[in-house]
């Protein structure tokens, strides 16, 4: 039975807050490990890391069914993890390995998990926004109830594709969330000198839809507002946007000097750690104590651990078979 438990509203149940700090903690520990990995020289090609954005992911892909699909972005490892990607599988992809999620040829960047409902990630910046509503239409035409959760980045907001996605989703009334992951950096243009508005939300009323800022850092903010989303798409009502107001740690991508901001505003972020305020309000609301908390971090790091082994020792694809899905 679900009580009110000070952490969400009160659908939000232990076990389902367990399941989120474990996806939370998988995902900051993959990508430290992915990252490791790429300065052995083990994974090749670049790598946008989401550290520091953790709740965002989590917490709209909590609101949503096995069944609901997810469009992500080019720092889309969260996304993947969140809608309960197979870690192994994952990693081997970050490899180069057959057994990978797209046998090895889509590497960090471009990671799909279809049957999971996570329709791929894209190395486009807003490439996703434009596939949304076909995805939305597809589910409307086939009178299905699901819905389809859109990532991207607040630098995608201003692309063109933002414009025409959003206002053809409300046209249509397409059961599309829109979801703006505000890490405050277009690569290395800082949001407030891209913007003449404070807040990305405010566009929703060019295209009659609802839109809500939340804090990105915040587990339960996320995850409500994902909520209240959901239950509009399901019911026919169309599209939402949410803003999540959160922030990088690493640079835009494994090549970024980052010499565009200050190490003591990463410092001011880094004291906003959405793991670190998900386990202070666990303890505080007393669901969990300091010591199960360790152990769901333990787990989360042995499995971490277990997918790098698999990935390592996983068969190389061989080169005969590189032309394979490249013409039909």
């Amino acid at each position: 039975m679900n009580t009110t438990n000070g952490v969400g509203r009160n659908d939000l149940s232990r076990a389902q807050l367990n399941d989120a700090l474990c996806k939370m903690y998988q995902i900051r520990l993959f990508e430290e490990r992915a990252e490791a990995l790429y300065m052995q020289g083990k994974i090749h090609g670049t790598m946008h890391l989401s550290i520091g954005q953790e709740a965002a992911a989590v917490g709209a892909c909590l609101a949503l069914r096995a069944d609901d699909y997810i469009l992500s972005t080019h720092r889309g490892h969260g996304h993947c993890i969140a809608k309960g990607a197979d870690l192994n599988l994952m990693m081997a992809e970050f490899f180069g390995k057959e057994v990978g999620y797209c046998r090895g040829r889509g590497g960090s960047m471009h990671i799909a998990d279809v049957d999971g409902g996570n329709l791929g990630a894209n190395g486009v910046v807003g490439g996703g926004l434009p596939i949304a509503p076909g995805v939305g239409l597809g589910i409307q035409m086939q009178k299905r109830d699901q819905v389809c959760v859109c990532f991207f980045g607040d630098g995608a907001a201003n692309e063109g594709a933002f414009h025409e996605s959003l206002n053809l989703s409300a046209i249509w009334k397409l059961p599309v969330i829109y979801v703006c992951e505000n890490n405050q950096y277009g690569m290395s243009m800082p949001f407030e000198k891209a913007f003449a508005i404070e807040k990305i939300s405010t566009r929703a009323v060019s295209y009659g839809m609802p839109g809500i800022t939340v804090d990105g850092n915040d587990l339960s903010q996320v995850y409500q507002a994902t909520t209240d989303a959901v239950a509009r798409a399901r019911s026919g009502q169309g599209p939402s946007l949410i803003e999540c107001v959160t922030y990088r740690w690493r640079g835009h991508s494994k090549s970024d000097r980052q010499k565009y901001r200050t190490r003591e505003e990463v410092k001011e972020w880094q004291a906003r750690d959405p793991i670190t305020l998900l386990r202070a309000k666990l303890v505080q609301v007393g669901l969990f104590s300091e010591m199960e908390l360790d152990v769901i971090t333990q787990e989360a790091q042995q499995t971490i651990d277990n997918a790098a082994a698999f990935a390592e020792s996983a068969t190389e694809p061989d080169p005969a078979s590189i032309l394979d899905g490249v013409y039909v």
